[in-house]
Order: structure tokens, then C-alpha cells, then sequence
């Protein structure tokens, strides 16, 4: 079994870190390039920077705050938000970012995917899929993808759209779950189960994390690769060389810090 990784997301707007609940009401949780670095001396696997006013700001603060991340920290880092081209991608993987992370564009856009992966490789292009379960136009309850941020849905289905994906050249899934973000009554095991068991590539789970069982549920019955939370590490609910070792006592392989 491959080892289970840690991953903290750190939404940015300004320069700062936030967070929601279910995508709105957000507070200030800290420094982004500090919060960081703290995660990996923790024993972080991968961050994740989310840049969630990207559309509506410009992208030129955020690749400063790239260039100052990828000077910082030792880990992996994805970034995300707002990218939509080949120049874009380009830019913040200069600026030092390990992986891109794309949503609204490749719903706009599927060759979008082909194309940054034929260009860059799959392994480091992500495809974030934010996801809630609503009644669609023909009168049935599906799970829907969503884009800008959770705020549009669409009318493409969930599952069938992680599939394509990855046929397209996607690396890897950001999976989150729209009705259990920042909930913290657990992810939403049974869709990243099916995602992950019709795929063969990595799937990211987001969205509920609130104890250190929800991430032991997501690795076992939900089947994901990673599990990825924001608010329980910003605001040290779960320190992360805890949460690392309850989940090693659970015979979970888990890369450990000296």
C-alpha cells in the first residue's frame, strides 16, 4: 500500500490565509508563507494554495506569493485558482510550484486538460473537482460539479467527470465536497469510494475533515490517497505529527518525521 499523505490547504486572498464554512464567511487564519512553513517542520506531505480572487484580482500577487513559498518550504506545493492557459500554468510552475490545480477552465474547456498535460505531464496537473449533491432539471438527486468557487453549478455529473479526467491526462483529483466542507462531521465517504475505486489515479479528499477518525475513514472506506483539510490545522483543532502517528498506530503506512 502506498503511504497516505497529509495534505493542508491553505485558501489566499491578499496575501493571507482563510477559511469558510461550505465556501462563504471567511475569517483570517494567518500568513500564508508562514503557515507554510510551519506545516512542513510539522511533517506535512503537500500543501495546496488556493488563490480564491484570482479571477476577479489578477494573477501577478499570487506568483509573488509562489516565488516566496517554493523559497521557503521543502515539500511538494499545489497552487490553483483562476489558471485557464498554458502561459498561465507556465508561469507559477517558474515560479516554483510543483503542481497546477484547474477547475472552472477544464469544465470549460476538457482539451484544456490534454493540452497541460501533453505539454507539462499528468504529474502535475490536477484536476479539483468541487462537487454537491442537488436535485437537477430532470427532477433526480445527483452529485454536480461545480465552478467559480463552488458558486455555479453545472449541469456535467460527478462521477462520470473524475473518469474523463483522468482519460484526458489528469494526474490526480482534488475531490471536494461542497456539502461537507468545513463541517467537520467527516468527508463524503461514499463518493470519494466510488471515484476512487472507477479511477486509477490519485484522489485528494476535501471537505469535513474534524477529527482524526474522519481521516482514518477516508483512507479505509473512502479509498482516497490523501486527505486535505484547512481550518482543524489553521487553527491547531489537529496538530499534524499527531494526527500522523494515530493514524501509523492504525497500521496506515505514513511517511513520519524524525
Amino acid at each position: 500500500m502506498l503511504t497516505k499523505r497529509i495534505i493542508p490547504c491553505l485558501d489566499v486572498k491578499d496575501g493571507r490565509t482563510v477559511k469558510g464554512v461550505n465556501f462563504v464567511n471567511l475569517r483570517d487564519a494567518g500568513d500564508a508563507v508562514e503557515l507554510g512553513a510551519m506545516y512542513a517542520a510539522q511533517g506535512a506531505d503537500e500543501l495546496v494554495y488556493l488563490d480564491i480572487a484570482a479571477t476577479v484580482e489578477g494573477r501577478s500577487t499570487f506568483i509573488d506569493l509562489v516565488r516566496r513559498v517554493a523559497h521557503t518550504i521543502n515539500i511538494p506545493f499545489t497552487v490553483g485558482g483562476g489558471i485557464s492557459s498554458i502561459a498561465d500554468v507556465s508561469a507559477l510552475l517558474h515560479a516554483g510550484a510543483d503542481k497546477v490545480s484547474i477547475n472552472s477552465a477544464a469544465v470549460r474547456n476538457p482539451g484544456l486538460i490534454n493540452e497541460l498535460a501533453l505539454e507539462f505531464g499528468s504529474q502535475c496537473i490536477v484536476v479539483a473537482i468541487d462537487t454537491r449533491y442537488i436535485e437537477t432539471s430532470e427532477g433526480v438527486f445527483e452529485h454536480i460539479v461545480h465552478t467559480h468557487g463552488g458558486r455555479k453549478p453545472t449541469e456535467i455529473r460527478t462521477i462520470p467527470w473524475a473518469k474523463e479526467v483522468e482519460d484526458r491526462g489528469a494526474g490526480e483529483i482534488l475531490l471536494t465536497s461542497m456539502d461537507t466542507d468545513g463541517t467537520k462531521n467527516g468527508f463524503a465517504l461514499e463518493l470519494t469510494s466510488i471515484i476512487s475505486g472507477n479511477g486509477n489515479i490519485p484522489v485528494i479528499a476535501s471537505g469535513g475533515a474534524g477529527n482524526m477518525e474522519h481521516f482514518y475513514d477516508v483512507f479505509t472506506e473512502g479509498k482516497a490517497d490523501a486527505g486535505l483539510a484547512a481550518s482543524i490545522f489553521h487553527f491547531r483543532e489537529i496538530d499534524i505529527p499527531d494526527l500522523k502517528q494515530y493514524l501509523q498506530d492504525k497500521a496506515l503506512p505514513m511517511r513520519m518525521t524524525k
